[in-house]
């Protein structure tokens, strides 16, 4: 199949149908090598000619596609497709959507590098809040404008305006800019979502190993989200309260929000309170109480107990944890990076004054946390890239940032795999100043890089 180049795009375009059943429509290596030997900064499947096709349809693509990124960290994925395509696509590949798709090969060619200084205004639409910043921090730097649509309604008005747009971005990702699991985070506390019958199968189902790393990086607020459960039996009975036993360890709370009582016995209430499990009728009972937030831990943190140093395989990859980092905050400032010291020690903070960090951990075939440490102006600046305003919210600010450390944990994790390392990352926790981040890494020992983006100061540490 030869590919057809453009605007620094190499764009294979299969017919018909895509069900796994026709080798014809394939990729070989003999197309991909003739392909990466006109330099091209993408590797795209158009699917404008395909009628139909499947998830065994499109795994030999997908598979060929990541096997060059890999070798080239050349963008690979698919494009030229509609909304019902994009939701196929995104449902098959639900958990593990690590290509990117981009609607139109005009919107691809806006990401290329090929198509820097040639400045466009470009509104952005995505449900995921993640992927929105993601795709406003790359056609920043790309140089273009972009302007980014808080909410569908948002970006429905802001469509209908005439000539105002010379591009516009919907049913579009950007493949690994973050880890995509069954939670979501506000406020600094995490929440979970459970329905149906609650039995065994939740030990199975429920990520326990995303929870762990979760309290590493300094969550303390888990909150499970019980609206659509019908029931519990003992055996989910028994693996709540080993979940709230454990962690007791970290001073952590974990509470249910809108389970009824109507089918599950009164009694499993009573064992989950003795285990320090807490009950709510609304989410709002605890989300909107500052108060509580700050009393069960969501607005600070405990110290951890346990304690694991920093070992040869993470000390190894610092390079591409720095690379990703660097390379991130150098397109939100336009300013270049300048290291200044470089040490391994515990945390050293020599100016708390005006600052906010952010942690975010990985875990897999190597585990640890990247911790941030930023000067409120750099937050600034991404925040108004990222909501198209300067604000002085610092809530917003901090919402903003944790979109930021997102983007920077989801180049890790590429670096990392085209390392052959397999690494999934938490959320990122925020924290509104320093003294709340020393609570939970004080005693941890890493390697702290001290960089400048002109005269902003700015701390990198890597630890476990």
């Amino acid at each position: 199949m030869r590919a057809m180049v453009k605007d620094g795009i190499g764009i294979f375009s299969p017919q018909g149908f895509l069900d796994g059943n026709n080798g014809n429509f394939f990729l070989s290596i003999e197309d991909i090598e003739a392909t990466i030997k006109l330099k091209v900064d993408m590797i795209l499947v158009s699917l404008k000619k395909v009628v139909f096709f499947n998830r065994n349809g499109l795994d030999a693509f997908v598979k060929m596609l990541l096997k060059v990124r890999a070798a080239n960290h050349a963008t690979v994925g698919f494009c030229d497709f509609d909304h019902k395509k994009f939701e196929a696509i995104s449902r098959f590949y639900e958990n593990d959507l690590n290509f990117s798709l981009f609607k139109t090969q005009e919107i691809a060619s806006l990401f290329a590098s090929s198509f820097k200084n040639q400045s466009k205004n470009v509104l952005i639409y995505s449900e995921d809040k993640s992927q929105r910043a993601a795709m406003a921090i790359e056609l920043h730097d790309n140089g273009h404008n972009p302007i980014v649509a808080q909410s569908e309604a948002e970006y429905h008005q802001k469509s209908k305006a005439e000539n105002t747009y010379d591009v516009i971005i919907d049913n579009t990702y950007l493949g690994v800019m973050g880890q995509k699991v069954a939670t979501r985070v506000t406020g600094n506390a995490i929440i979970y979502t459970v329905s149906s019958f609650l039995d065994a199968e939740i030990g199975n189902t429920f990520n326990i190993a995303y929870h762990n790393n979760s309290l590493n990086v300094g969550f303390r607020l888990f909150i499970f989200d019980a609206y659509k459960v019908v029931s519990m039996n003992v055996h989910a009975l028994n693996f709540f309260s080993k979940l709230a036993s454990s962690g007791a360890e970290y001073n952590a709370a974990i509470c249910f929000v809108g389970l009824t009582f109507e089918k599950t016995p009164i009694a499993f209430k009573e064992t989950l309170e003795d285990a320090g499990m807490l009950f709510f009728d609304h989410m709002d009972d605890i989300l909107q109480n500052k108060e509580l937030l700050h009393e069960l831990g969501a607005s600070s943190a405990a110290t951890v107990k346990n304690k694991r140093a920093i070992n040869k395989a993470i000390v190894t990859e610092l390079p591409n944890f720095i690379d990703a980092t660097v390379a991130t905050i150098e397109m939100m400032t336009n300013a270049t990076a300048n290291k200044e010291t470089a040490k391994v020690c515990t945390i050293e903070v020599a100016d708390k004054e005006n600052k906010i960090a952010s942690s975010i951990g990985f875990y897999g075939d190597i585990d640890g946390m990247v911790v941030l440490v930023f000067p409120l102006a750099i937050a600034k600046k991404a925040c108004a890239l990222l909501i198209g305003e300067d604000t002085d919210d610092k809530e917003q600010v901090l919402d903003t940032l944790a979109e930021l450390v997102n983007i920077v944990g989801g180049k890790i994790k590429t670096l990392l795999a085209d390392e052959k390392i397999s690494v999934n990352i938490t959320l990122p926790r925020t924290y509104t100043d320093v003294d709340g981040l020393l609570e939970v890494i004080h005693d941890k020992k890493g390697v702290q890089l001290d960089l400048k983006f002109d005269d902003d100061k700015f701390l990198f540490f890597l630890t476990r």
